[in-house]
């Protein structure tokens, strides 16, 4: 009996699959046509009168399903339209100029805004970026963008986020507010090292300085020491370092890289002290312009999403159709609306694939707030 009913079963999805092809083909005709029209992709009225029709054809408790699979055949047309239009948005159109002047190879050398003093985890990433770079340091986010908005800097190089303490939020928020693009990222393995001045012996130790996000990534080993070591936080993880060389004290240590050892003539009195072997933080580079490197890969977009049912997995059902990887999706409620929120992408694609550029012109139209932070490839 089952056997009976899936044999059936076959036949209509054999009758569904030749009704399919035939609707994809006139999909690409109507495609034709709007290129010629200068049209885009999306039509949310034609789609609500087809819902509406078809809708009307079945029983009440069908018509949730009926809605779900039409709307599923609505994506994947539209993905396959994207192949045959040249669409047109804000964003697209200023992807597509800066293409056409071409993708050189990332430089080399170049002038490099970094939050931190030097031996800071940012001063490594930027120092595994570029071969060659002169580096700014600067005390806080606000002015790594500051002076790559002037001019001080061509670059600017910024945690973006960390695999256990998560995304730096007020990183993307100034990348929004600044209207900046990421140009390159990297991820660096984060290996705490407890250092000291030369001849401190680690049980002669009464205070540690770090930074607080690296204080807490070691709180086993802390705890071995006993209550009777202090800690205490500081700005930056290489500014406790330079704090306990310039220290007259002989029972201070702090926690930082190991590169700092070198740079404030420092000793190891424990290495990899950090709780979790996994410990990343991914550093992007910034630039004021948008710039397109070879090798670009993966794609950084943000963007307002409407509060209405199944709108998110609209859009997600755009990259599954187009067979593209998200490798982050965050959401952060918007300042002064109701249940509005900014959603943050990160996918792996060539912007130079005319289905991915097009997808993001259409994604750019549809959204209330759009932007296109950057393609880029990530260095590993």
């Amino acid at each position: 009996m089952l056997e009976d009913l899936r044999q059936k079963i076959d036949e209509i999805d054999d009758g569904i699959v030749d009704l399919y092809l035939k609707r994809m083909a006139i999909s690409k005709e109507i495609a034709e046509q709007k290129n010629k029209d200068g049209k885009g992709v999306a039509n949310s009225k034609r789609e609500k009168e087809v819902l509406n029709r078809v809708t009307e054809k079945v029983e009440d408790d069908l018509k949730g399903y009926t809605k779900q699979v039409f709307e599923t055949l609505f994506e994947t047309s539209k993905a396959y339209q994207l192949r045959y239009i040249d669409g047109s948005s804000p964003a697209r159109d200023k992807i597509a100029e800066v293409l056409s002047r071409g993708v050189a190879e990332f430089p080399v050398k170049a002038n490099v805004a970094c939050q931190g003093i030097d031996g800071a985890y940012s001063n490594i990433a930027c120092e595994k970026l570029f071969t060659l770079s002169n580096i700014m340091y600067f005390k806080n986010f606000e002015g790594v963008f500051s002076a790559v908005e002037k001019g001080l800097c061509k670059y600017g190089v910024l945690p973006i986020e960390n695999s256990i303490a998560g995304s730096v939020n007020a990183v993307y928020d100034l990348m929004k507010e600044h209207n900046f693009h990421i140009v390159r990222s990297i991820k660096l393995r984060i290996q705490h090292s407890l250092l000291a001045k030369r001849g401190v012996k680690l049980e002669g130790v009464k205070e540690i300085i770090s930074h607080e996000q690296a204080i807490n990534q070691c709180k086993p080993f802390l705890k071995t020491l006993g209550d009777n070591v202090k800690i205490t936080t500081c700005a930056n993880t290489a500014i406790a370092a330079k704090m306990v060389a310039e220290s007259d004290r002989m029972d201070i240590a702090c926690i930082c890289s190991k590169e700092c050892m070198g740079i404030y003539d420092l000793e190891c009195l424990k290495s990899n002290i950090q709780s979790a072997d996994n410990n990343y933080t991914r550093f992007i580079c910034i630039s004021k312009n948008l710039e397109i490197f070879e090798g670009a890969d993966r794609i950084s977009i943000m963007m307002t999403v409407s509060h209405e049912a199944g709108r998110l997995n609209k859009i997600l059902n755009k990259f599954s159709t187009l067979n593209l990887n998200l490798t982050k999706l965050e959401s952060r409620p918007l300042e002064n609306t109701s249940f509005e929120f900014m959603f943050y992408f990160d996918f792996e694609a060539n912007v130079q694939d005319k289905q991915v550029l097009n997808l993001i012109g259409e994604l750019d139209n549809e959204a209330q707030d759009f932007i296109f932070l950057g393609s880029y490839s990530e260095v590993k």
